[in-house]
């Protein structure tokens, strides 16, 4: 089924509004871009958290509807619930809807991280000799075969392969890992395709859930990764805290090892929350930072955690320590 496209170009504080507005007109998806990029590849994606803007000064909305949408009606309805829209900022576009999965193909191939770890879309098959089972080896890769769906995370983008690599080079064996903003549930899949025991996938977003779900039996780790939203993450913990068996407890229990790949924002918000999430000990590692963002951070983080590093890759950062004991 193909989709309409509504693009319009608005201020950075003129954000929120305008999401609202078009949440209430029925859009399917709404992305952010920035307005002021000259190629393809400055148009980076944001994903704000709740309350949290773009650092661009003016800001491209791209919101799908459904094909069978009026754009003069469309048109009218947002003049009317912003009167300030400029008409000429406003433009539709036709998407078809085999474009997703074709794009994703075309650009998406195998990627390695670290020594053994490698990424696979689905509708390539790896080497017969590699390791697609999950056995941990020195010698053998360790293929998480994927489709990310409509959620995020495929290995493409600085933060989940920054997160990938620090995976990769950690023990895993037995170990209990949280994903905190799974996505498509790349970080705790590979956890568990490395070794890990056990995994708890959190995310906001239930379409993320799904795709998390789908990527885990598409790996054959199902039975091994519990998937919840954040509030119940944190009921889970409360009730159970201390529990070592995700499989076992839902989503209770402190983890092993703890990755967040979200935004500084949230990252800074939730450090006391992730801090609880993590046994004493336990490595950590957060990421979806931008350059010159880390310093605060760091502080934030040092109440909870030690031996704080700072990996870069382009212009996004990774920070890993340890929960402090």
């Amino acid at each position: 089924m193909p989709f309409l496209e509504l693009s319009l170009i608005v201020r950075t504080e003129q954000q929120p509004s305008v999401e609202e507005a078009l949440g209430e007109l029925g859009a399917l998806s709404i992305t952010l871009r920035d307005a002021e990029a000259q190629t393809p590849d400055e148009q980076a994606i944001f994903e704000p958290g709740v309350g949290e803007l773009p650092l661009w000064p003016t800001i491209t909305v791209d919101a799908l509807f459904d094909e069978n949408n009026d754009r003069r009606g469309l048109a009218a309805a947002l003049g009317e619930l912003l009167p300030w829209l400029e008409p000429d900022r406003l433009s539709f576009h036709e998407v078809a809807d085999q474009d997703w999965e074709r794009v994703w193909m075309d650009q998406f191939k195998p990627m390695s991280f670290g020594r053994r770890l490698w990424i696979y879309p689905w509708n390539i098959e790896p080497p017969a000799d590699d390791d697609i089972v999950g056995r941990s080896s020195a010698s053998r890769r360790v293929v998480v075969r994927l489709d990310p769906g409509l959620a995020f995370g495929s290995g493409t983008h600085p933060t989940t392969a920054l997160c990938l690599e620090w995976l990769d080079g950690l023990d895993l064996a037995g170990k209990m890992i949280t994903d905190y903003g799974c996505g498509s549930g790349i970080l705790a899949v590979a956890a568990l395709k490395l070794g890990a025991a056990s995994a708890v996938g959190v995310d906001n977003d239930p379409q993320a859930l799904i795709a998390a779900a789908d990527n885990a039996e598409r790996n054959g780790v199902a039975a091994q990764l519990a998937l919840c939203l954040p509030q119940d993450h944190v009921a889970a913990a409360a009730e159970v805290h201390g529990s070592t068996s995700a499989a076992g407890a839902g989503c209770a229990g402190a983890a092993d090892v703890f990755v967040a790949n979200i935004l500084a924002g949230p990252l800074g918000k939730l450090a006391p929350t992730f801090a609880a999430a993590a046994k004493p000990g336990a490595p950590f590692a957060i990421s979806g930072i931008l350059a010159g963002q880390q310093d605060e951070l760091l502080q934030r983080y040092a109440l909870w955690f030690d031996e704080l590093r700072v990996d870069t890759r382009e212009d996004w950062v990774r920070i890993s320590g340890r929960r402090r004991s």
